[in-house]
């Protein structure tokens, strides 16, 4: 299957995210999390809004690259091969590594791995729609608009506004006793796995002009600063009133532009990159147990504060996540599981 070098790029940055947002929730004055400092001035009240911009795009944007490849694998592979591949490469990470976490913390869940689990419903979706209908071919010269873009955004904002009203964000529940989901960002999740499909059947990714890439990127870029500028009461009122239909704005367009930005100026690669590029999925797997253990390891014993701390612990889990992912896909077979 051939690279597409910037979207490996962009699922780099992605992972360096997550990895960045987990060390950071700790040190958030605003919430709970298996971890906090013993030191209470190691909270950052700027971790907050860092945060929530993290949380309005990252893990949004994993589904729609996901949704970009999952045709051609469909395509290249058949119902039953597609499945196959599927279930070892989601199902078995996910299974194995949340009963381990589950039985070291004593309680079931699948914390981080959700991930996996919705995106393999989401993948058997997909199969069983195409096992009933012919793909969509590609037709047309549709391309990605300012004006479209918007409307996805406004669309998505008012179903995640409205779901809100009954279960606010950061609430998992488990659908059917088993599908562990978060329904305040589920219309983002869907949404934009869809448009990942529709945008590799009509080739969006490549049509975007650079107009609506800049101007994309601009105002999602505004948006992130309206998000970050939150303490001034007035705003903070507004936003949190609607932050439903913010949040989904200042997600299709910060992705928007950052797909632009990497196509135009990061569609590239060399040995590096490339290696750090196969190693992502895998960090995404490992970095949460690196993480538990750096952060109550260097709680008591070390009282730099909490910036030098965030970043040095996020840099080394990092670094950590992806060597270690590196030397087990040296196993024989767990390459085609990692």
């Amino acid at each position: 299957m051939k690279r597409v070098l910037y979207l490996d790029n962009l699922r780099i940055l992605l992972t360096l995210l997550v990895i960045f947002h987990h060390a950071g929730c700790g040190y958030n004055p605003y919430m709970t999390w298996f971890y906090n400092p013993s030191n209470p001035e190691e909270y950052m009240p700027w971790m907050w809004p860092f945060l929530s911009i993290n949380a309005a795009f990252t893990m949004v944007f994993f589904f729609m690259i996901a949704g970009y490849f999952v045709p051609m694998s469909f395509d290249k592979q058949g119902t039953w091969l597609f499945l196959k591949k599927k279930f070892i490469r989601l199902g078995i990470p996910m299974l194995v590594f949340s009963l381990c976490l589950s039985l070291a913390y004593k309680r079931f869940d699948f914390f981080h791995l959700w991930f996996l689990e919705n995106l393999l419903f989401f993948c058997l979706v997909y199969a069983l729609i195409r096992t009933l209908c012919m793909p969509i071919r590609r037709k047309g010269n549709s391309k990605p608009t300012v004006f479209s873009v918007f409307i996805i955004g406004l669309v998505m904002g008012f179903m995640s506004h409205c779901i809100r009203k009954v279960s606010p964000q950061d609430n998992f529940i488990f659908a059917f006793n088993i599908l562990e989901m978060e329904p305040a960002h589920y219309p983002q999740y869907t949404m934009m796995f869809i448009l990942g499909i529709l945008s590799y059947r009509f080739s969006w990714f490549e049509k975007m002009t650079n107009r609506t890439g800049k101007a994309a990127l601009m105002i999602g870029v505004a948006l992130v600063i309206g998000n970050w500028l939150r303490h001034i009461a007035s705003w903070h009122a507004f936003i949190t009133l609607w932050y439903g239909i913010y949040e989904s704005l200042m997600c299709v367009f910060v992705i928007t532009g950052l797909l632009w930005l990497f196509r135009e100026y990061a569609n590239c690669s060399n040995c590096f990159w490339s290696w750090c590029a196969s190693q992502t999925y895998g960090a995404y797997i490992f970095h949460i147990m690196i993480l538990y253990y750096l952060l109550l390891s260097l709680d008591s014993v070390w009282m730099w504060g909490g910036e030098i701390k965030f970043l040095l612990i996020g840099t080394v889990t990092t670094a950590a996540s992806f060597i270690l992912t590196w030397l087990i896909k040296k196993i024989p077979g767990i390459d085609k599981i990692l």
